[in-house]
């Protein structure tokens, strides 16, 4: 069988048993974890929590990609702890803060932004997710929805959904530690991040789809 990107990928990001890992970490650059657009026009999300109408055990059992969806908007209360739960900070711990989703080396090297279209009490728009804030980050004041459903091969679901989430990877934050296995360490925190997103939205009575189909550039 011809050999693939896909082999290389995987021969190229192994750890070897008689290759041993050396060298000290470079902590004078090492990359911020928090991105923010500090001039942009922010709104704050609120940080108290409705009840869930399912447990975690139910909201298994009932997860499943949807791709229709209801035609009224989602409540800002429910987009925030949609937020939260995907990567929003847990706790802290002396000058550390930990947040919902793990990631190795808790580098957290994964950006949410939101496409909005429907969300009650904020306007449809492109907007970043500002962790250490809670807040939304206004990029641009239009919905970019036909567009991203374009980009992810016309997948029309995309441009009827009132939100959409979507994920970047700021690669460098993980390679900083791991090397070239960042690149496999940055598409599992992208995994853990995303069953957060789904399990939480069952939880609020709410569908989700996750979509892997895009083009990349």
């Amino acid at each position: 069988m011809t050999k693939s990107v896909g082999d290389d990928f995987q021969k190229e990001t192994k750890y070897f048993r008689n290759k041993r890992l050396g060298g000290s970490l470079d902590w004078e650059n090492k990359p911020n974890i928090y991105k923010e657009y500090l001039e942009r026009r922010t709104i704050q999300l609120p940080v108290e929590f409705q009840s869930n109408p399912f447990s975690l055990m139910e909201a298994l059992r009932k997860r499943k990609s949807t791709r229709s969806f209801a035609p009224k908007p989602v409540s800002i209360g429910d987009l925030s702890f949609l937020l939260w739960a995907c990567t929003g900070i847990q706790r802290k711990n002396v000058n550390y803060e930990f947040r919902t989703a793990p990631s190795a080396g808790a580098l957290y090297p994964i950006e949410t932004y939101v496409v909005v279209n429907s969300v009650e009490d904020v306007d449809e728009g492109l907007y970043h997710y500002n962790i250490r804030m809670h807040a939304l980050e206004e990029l641009r004041n239009k919905s970019p929805a036909e567009a991203v459903a374009y980009a992810a091969l016309e997948q029309e679901m995309i441009a009827k959904a009132p939100v959409v989430f979507v994920w970047t990877a700021v690669f460098e934050r993980s390679k900083w530690k791991y090397g070239q296995r960042a690149y496999r360490y940055v598409y599992l925190d992208a995994g853990h991040i995303a069953e957060n997103l789904a399990l939480s939205a069952v939880s609020l009575g709410l569908g989700s789809c996750q979509i892997g189909a895009f083009f990349d550039d």
